[in-house]
């Protein structure tokens, strides 16, 4: 049977790196003597790519590169640290391998994600990984999943795209491959079911559903 390809994204959907992402926003406000940001909006903005979420807390366009730089000195020494996988993924991800070729599409910069991945101990089940620093356009763009199946030399036939925010989702319908959503992530299942697509807990339940599909 043909093998089908499943690409995921990371934050909210295999891993769990808020503490680190809130402390590396923190550290950016305060490098510029700034009031700290309320952490709930901040999670909110998990899943969006650095410089859209700083501006969207208020940071004008053209100082958004100052704080990524800022947040980054501070993430960098503590991410690996600071996260951990989540419940069901390093499952999902041995039963995915065994049906699937399978990517990481994320907003998070590969530079970060690989050595993640592989302290976890599951980078070694990830053919290719596309981050925010592979890519023009991120999710909800296209591009970003459509680099990853020409990596995996894939076409979108049999082709998901496993993610917790409706970024994934977008980029999936985009991209013409099927979206899945779980919602152990960032986004509500409320807001994920306004998407009409495929929604599970978590991406266990995802990779039991598609394991299924013939």
């Amino acid at each position: 049977m043909l093998r089908k390809t499943i690409l995921f994204d990371l934050d909210g959907t295999l891993i769990d790196s808020t503490s680190a992402i809130l402390d590396g926003f923190d550290a950016a406000f305060r490098a510029f003597d700034q009031p700290l940001r309320d952490h709930e909006v901040v999670k909110s903005l998990i899943g969006f790519p650095l410089d859209v979420a700083f501006e969207k807390l208020g940071v004008k366009k053209e100082k958004t590169s100052e704080y990524i730089n800022a947040y980054r000195s501070v993430y960098q020494q503590i991410y690996i640290k600071q996260t951990s996988l989540l419940t069901f993924a390093k499952k999902s991800v041995q039963e995915a391998s065994l049906i699937a070729d399978l990517a990481v599409v994320t907003t998070k910069s590969s530079k970060f994600s690989k050595p993640l991945l592989d302290h976890l101990g599951i980078g070694k089940y990830f053919k290719v990984i596309i981050g925010r620093d592979d890519v023009v356009h991120p999710k909800p763009h296209a591009e970003p999943i459509l680099l990853a199946l020409e990596k995996l030399s894939k076409d979108k036939e049999n082709a998901f795209m496993i993610g917790d925010t409706h970024l994934d989702i977008m980029a999936a319908v985009e991209a013409g491959i099927t979206p899945v959503a779980v919602s152990s992530g960032y986004e509500s299942k409320e807001s994920l079911r306004q998407f009409k697509t495929l929604l599970f807990d978590n991406t266990y339940e995802a990779i039991e559903y598609i394991k299924n599909i013939r």
